[in-house]
């Protein structure tokens, strides 16, 4: 990966052993452009990212995302809507989906977890699909957003994955699901601060 050339590397921390045999909707907090290479490296399984569409604009991102990953224009329901019903035939057909529920990097700096968005949520829930919570703890250190404003440095990326969440343990509801798996981030996230 390109990130190793400008000495930034990835320490992986798992809370269990993951059954990797299985599908999940790998569910990671976003606040850098290293977050896409922190899940790949953490999640050792084929699956596909929804990402915001403005990376089809890209000429690298924009080959990326036709052929692989799933684009959503966040301020449009209609490409919400076709985007997770993508995502929910990926998932019937066994492969993972990995998101950033906080719907893209918040403006502030130093950033703090933004509230997750539903959808994630509900195709766990419809679909019973573990959530497998990727907390990237400190990329944003390194390397904020795209790096323009204040650079990058070298150093490790932490990384924590948790054990996965089980719908049908938070029959409740989907934003009951949601509401929990934000809880462990941001307990685990404001552990983190000095």
């Amino acid at each position: 990966m390109a990130s190793a050339f400008v000495g930034i590397k990835y320490k992986i921390k798992y809370e269990k052993e993951i059954d990797w045999s299985k599908n999940y909707i790998i569910c990671a907090n976003h606040t850098s452009n290293l977050d896409i290479t922190a899940i790949m490296k953490a999640c050792p399984i084929d699956f596909s990212f929804i990402g915001k569409a403005e990376l089809l604009e890209n000429p690298v991102t924009g080959f990326f995302f036709k052929t692989i990953d799933i684009p959503v224009n966040r301020s449009s329901k209609v490409s919400s809507f076709r985007a997770f019903k993508r995502a929910g035939e990926y998932l019937q057909l066994g492969k993972s989906i990995a998101i950033f529920p906080e719907g893209g990097i918040a403006d502030n700096y130093p950033p703090s977890l933004q509230a997750f968005k539903n959808g994630g949520f509900k195709l766990a829930f419809d679909l019973d699909i573990p959530v497998l919570p990727v907390i990237i703890e400190n990329a944003w250190e390194l390397y904020w957003d795209d790096a323009k404003l204040y650079g990058s440095k070298a150093g490790y990326v932490n990384i924590r994955v948790l054990e996965p969440l089980l719908p049908s343990q938070y029959n409740e509801s989907a934003e009951n699901l949601r509401d929990i798996t934000f809880d462990l981030f941001k307990k685990h996230l404001d552990k983190q601060k000095p």
